[in-house]
């Protein structure tokens, strides 16, 4: 007797004759292949929180879309009102914020130093003793709710890659995980300019500044190894039941050409017996 059971022949006639099936196994061992890369990546690399969906890179970013203008037709008294109604808002929230993080509906202020660089885009801009003040609401920062979040950039001498950035919103719309650092205290007592922000391209006639942001790692919230561990196992894991489907597709692959071959063989049997005289 002949051994029916051949594997390699088996499979190349599966995949002629079943090219649906074939085609399907095939994505089966690409996606646990593709397991198998994706968790020896994580365990050689820190990988980002993706729980965590806002931080400070991403507030920066969403800030740096905006052209902050002085008013168009505001004359002297106008920017000195405005700049005094600023500083009562600062003293204010100073006084109504004695404990920052009291509790998620609580007041925050924070003054930050953060990778923000100030540009003008008209000739008549200085950036000498900067300060800029405007009001954006929350959904304008890309953060989730709909209150109002006071802005004050003051661009710090002889450093032209990082700005002080003073921030007043409430607790819980404020990336908290991983604050840049505390910016230092100005010794000059600036006043601020009142701008508003626009994502509209400024006129000839307008006073611009421009914000570009600096992506920093520092302020990414990673995964910890405990976690990463755990999602490592788990792509091994489903790794493991993908190799097993595709083992057991080969397997009734091969067995069902080779049940299928000595059927045919049984049948040619029967056909060359000779027949007996009754």
């Amino acid at each position: 007797m002949m051994g029916f059971w051949q594997p390699v022949t088996n499979l190349r006639d599966y995949v002629s004759q079943n090219p649906p099936g074939a085609t399907f196994f095939l994505c089966l061992l690409t996606l646990a292949l593709s397991f198998i890369c994706l968790s020896s990546y994580s365990s050689t690399h820190t990988l980002p929180n993706p729980d965590i969906t806002k931080d400070w890179n991403h507030l920066l970013s969403a800030l740096s879309q905006f052209q902050l203008c002085v008013k168009e037709n505001a004359s002297s008294s106008d920017l000195l009102s405005s700049t005094s109604s600023a500083l009562m808002e600062q003293e204010q929230d100073r006084k109504t914020t004695t404990n920052s993080i009291k509790s998620l509906s609580s007041v925050t202020r924070l003054h930050l130093k953060v990778p923000l660089v100030v540009t003008s885009s008209s000739p008549g801009g200085s950036l000498k003793d900067l300060s800029l003040h405007t009001t954006l609401n929350a959904s304008q920062l890309q953060l989730e709710g709909t209150e109002s979040v006071n802005l004050t950039l003051e661009r710090l001498s002889g450093n032209t890659t990082y700005t002080c950035l003073t921030i007043s919103a409430p607790a819980n719309l404020l990336p908290m995980s991983l604050l840049p650092p505390m910016c230092p205290a100005s010794e000059k007592n600036i006043s601020p300019i009142h701008v508003d922000a626009s994502n509209e391209m400024p006129t000839a006639s307008q006073t611009c500044y421009s914000l570009h942001s600096k992506n920093d790692p520092t302020f990414t919230v990673m995964l910890t190894s405990e976690e990463q561990s755990v999602a490592v196992r788990h792509l091994l894991e489903v790794s493991g039941c993908l190799l097993t489907v595709c083992l057991m597709l080969c397997l009734a692959a091969g067995l069902t050409h080779s049940l299928t071959r000595r059927n045919n063989w049984n049948g040619l049997d029967l056909q060359n017996e000779p027949l007996i005289d009754a």
